[in-house]
C-alpha cells in the first residue's frame, strides 16, 4: 500500500475508525473497533503508526498496511482514556484518563513505565514543546504540571473551581497555554521560565469564547507565523478562530450541524479539520472560513480527527 502524503482519520460512536484522502473525500480504510468507543486518535510523528484511545485500552494502528488487527496494546488505564500523544521523536506517549491518571508508555517497550495520579477523570493532555512536562486537565477543573525530569507535579492551578477543564493546548514555541472549559471559557497564561525548570503561570487573558461547552481548543502550529490563531470547537455546533493577538474573533466557521468534537490544524496553519456528532468531519480554508471538504461515511457521530501533513522527523 503506497502511503500517502497527508493522513487523515476519523473515529466515531459507530466503533469505527475511517482513513480519508484529504483531497478527494474518498475513504479508503475502514477499521473495525467493536471494543469500545475511540475517544482520541494521535498519528505518530513519522506517520507510521496510528494511536487509538478506548475504554479502557490504547490500540496502535500500523497506517501503512491493510490489516484491521492492531500492532500493540497498552491496557494499563481501568476506565475511558481521554487524552494520547507522542514525544516529538515517537520513543514515548503519554495518555490520560477517566480513571484520574496520566501515563507514560515506553513504545520500545512493553506495559507503563510511568503513572501519575490526578485524583479525578483526565479529560487532556498536553506535552510542553520542551518535552520534559506534561500538562493535565481534569474534570474537577485543575491543571496540573507532570515535570518529567523530577518525576513530580510541579504546580497546580485551579482557574475556575468546580469547573471541567475539557481542553489544553500550548503554543508550539512554549510561550502560551490555553485551557478550556465547560462554561464556554478560554483561560490564557503566559508560561515563563523561573530560574530552575518550572513552569510559571503568568495569567494573560479570559475569553468567553462560547455559550456552550468547548470541547476542545487548539493553537495554531509554527509553520503558521506570524500568524497565531486559537480555534475552539463546541457544542453551540460552531468553530471560532480567535487571532492570539488581543484574543479578537477572526471567524466563525459555520456548517456543521450539532457539536463539535474536535479540531486539527494542517501543518502550515492554512486548513483546519473539525470532527461532529452531525457524523461528517470537515476541511475548513482559514483564510476565507468557507469548509471546501465534507467527510462522509460514518453513521454515528464522529469524535475525533487527526492529521499528519507534515515531513517525518529526519531519522537519526
Amino acid at each position: 500500500m503506497t502511503q500517502p502524503t497527508v493522513i487523515l482519520a476519523t473515529a466515531s460512536y459507530d466503533h469505527t475508525i475511517r482513513f480519508w484522502e484529504a483531497k478527494s473525500g474518498r475513504c479508503y480504510r475502514t477499521i473495525q473497533y467493536p471494543d469500545s468507543q475511540v475517544n482520541r486518535l494521535e498519528i505518530t510523528p513519522d506517520k507510521r503508526y496510528l494511536a487509538a484511545a478506548g475504554n479502557p485500552h490504547i490500540r496502535l494502528f500500523d497506517v501503512n498496511s491493510n490489516s484491521p488487527q492492531p500492532v500493540m496494546s497498552y491496557d494499563s488505564h481501568t476506565n475511558n482514556v481521554m487524552a494520547v500523544g507522542f514525544q516529538c521523536d515517537g520513543n514515548w506517549m503519554y495518555s490520560g484518563s477517566e480513571d484520574g491518571t496520566v501515563k507514560i508508555w515506553d513504545l520500545r517497550a512493553p506495559g507503563c513505565q510511568r503513572e501519575y495520579e490526578s485524583r479525578a477523570a483526565v479529560n487532556t493532555v498536553v506535552l510542553h514543546p520542551n518535552q520534559t512536562e506534561l500538562i493535565s486537565g481534569d474534570q474537577n477543573g485543575n491543571i496540573r504540571v507532570w515535570d518529567l525530569t523530577a518525576n513530580s507535579c510541579s504546580c497546580e492551578l485551579v482557574p475556575e473551581v468546580d469547573t471541567a477543564v475539557r481542553s489544553l493546548t500550548v503554543m508550539w514555541d512554549g510561550s502560551l497555554v490555553v485551557a478550556a472549559n465547560n462554561h464556554g471559557t478560554c483561560y490564557v497564561w503566559r508560561l515563563l521560565r523561573g530560574t530552575q525548570t518550572m513552569t510559571n503561570f503568568e495569567p494573560l487573558h479570559k475569553l468567553q469564547a462560547h455559550k456552550g461547552y468547548i470541547l476542545k481548543c487548539l493553537l495554531s502550529p509554527e509553520f503558521c507565523e506570524p500568524h497565531r490563531y486559537l480555534a475552539t470547537a463546541s457544542s453551540d455546533h460552531t468553530v471560532k478562530i480567535w487571532n492570539v493577538d488581543g484574543f479578537t474573533l477572526e471567524k466563525t466557521l459555520i456548517g456543521h450541524q450539532r457539536w463539535v468534537w474536535d479540531c486539527v490544524f494542517s501543518v502550515d496553519g492554512a486548513y483546519l479539520i473539525t470532527a461532529s456528532s452531525d457524523t461528517t468531519a470537515r476541511l475548513w480554508s482559514m483564510s476565507t472560513g468557507e469548509d471546501i471538504k465534507v467527510y462522509q461515511g460514518h453513521h454515528k457521530a464522529t469524535i475525533c480527527c487527526a492529521l499528519h501533513d507534515g515531513a517525518e522527523p529526519a531519522t537519526s
